[in-house]
């Protein structure tokens, strides 16, 4: 359900959020995102769950049984070998781990907090699967996909593969007048804001979030009952934001009661004052200019006309946008829960 209001208003439009792991509405330059919560159970011996799997569709299993799917795995969940064009996909690991392959050769095991960013630009085949480790205690995974275009002129761009740990993203917590506390991070964009001020790590070359002018801000926030924090107005003209408040009970937005898991495109030239009900309550905010490109989209690949993706499907059919360097199509990192990455030129970073 989607309700609007006059453009002086702070609040322009409203979206009903569905349960995870529904598509949430987005705005240019943001082509979907998604929230994904899976309450693992225990894992067996081969880093999937101690669960029997009966009824379930597998590889198609999104329905949520017992709280949990297994999506496009067979053994662990995730989603094995995929190909993407035309866009990039931002990652952000809250809890669980990603075992993240890809053609280029790059590998990492990452969560806790981690952003993995890919910029797949003319063509990436990559898999992401959550490999279950605690088998004596449940397994929570729980992330975000942000998927961001990418303007015409940057959409056969090299493939760029870059990791963001949550140890280098930045993060702050503010304290209201009564002492309540809003926990702000910023994965893309800086955010100054009273004792705040948080400038992410730069965002792949390539990317639509380094170009001039761009506007991109992920930024999500925590607040507990009965805090208050002013969202600044943003700093860059023609943006479009989205505020998605997707845990809580509700809260006070510019005077208004909002409830949760809803979706609000808010006028970005403002600051808007938030008042915290009586639970926590975590909101993700997406922002950026618009590309204002015509879209056509075909599963994982996105481009500007029909004809661009009638050739993007011939690539993929006659190249596989490089091949597969990888034993499996769902490949894991064994069962050490130590975080790294691996570039494609064989550089390796370990997080512990």
């Amino acid at each position: 359900m989607t309700t609007t209001a006059s453009s002086a208003a702070p609040i322009l439009a409203t979206h009903t959020l569905g349960p995870s792991p529904t598509p949430w509405p987005t705005i240019d330059p943001f082509l979907f995102c998604v929230h994904h919560l899976d309450n693992y159970p225990q894992a067996n011996g081969q880093m999937g769950p101690a669960a029997s799997l009966a009824g379930r569709q597998m590889g198609q299993d999104f329905a949520g049984k017992d709280g949990w799917n297994m999506y496009h795995g067979q053994q662990v969940p995730g989603f094995p070998a995929h190909p993407h064009r035309g866009f990039e996909t931002v990652t952000l690991a809250r809890q669980g781990l990603i075992d993240h392959a890809d053609s280029l050769g790059a590998a990492a095991r990452f969560g806790h907090g981690d952003v993995q960013w890919l910029t797949a630009g003319r063509g990436i085949v990559h898999s992401e699967m959550f490999p279950l480790l605690n088998d004596n205690a449940a397994n929570p995974a729980e992330l975000f996909q942000i998927w961001l275009n990418l303007p015409g002129r940057l959409k056969m761009a090299a493939p760029h593969f870059k990791m963001l740990w949550g140890e280098q993203v930045p993060s702050h917590t503010v304290l209201d007048g009564a002492g309540k506390a809003t926990h702000l991070t910023a994965v893309a964009g800086r955010l100054q804001q009273g004792t705040a001020d948080l400038q992410p790590p730069a965002p792949p070359p390539d990317s639509w979030a380094s170009q001039d002018g761009s506007g991109v801000a992920i930024w999500t926030l925590k607040m507990e009952p009965g805090a208050t924090w002013t969202l600044p107005a943003a700093q860059t003209a023609g943006v479009r934001r989205m505020l998605y408040i997707f845990e809580g009970a509700g809260l006070q937005l510019a005077g208004k009661a909002v409830r949760s898991r809803v979706a609000l495109e808010l006028a970005p030239g403002v600051a808007v004052d938030i008042v915290n009900g009586s639970t926590t309550t975590e909101c993700l905010l997406l922002q950026g200019k618009p590309i204002a490109e015509p879209v056509a989209s075909y599963g994982p690949f996105v481009m500007n006309t029909r004809e661009e993706i009638e050739q993007t499907l011939q690539d993929y059919r006659k190249t596989e946008f490089g091949g597969w360097p990888w034993g499996d199509n769902a490949p894991v990192h064994g069962r050490a829960p130590e975080r790294f990455a691996r570039q494609p030129d064989g550089t390796e970073e370990r997080r512990g």
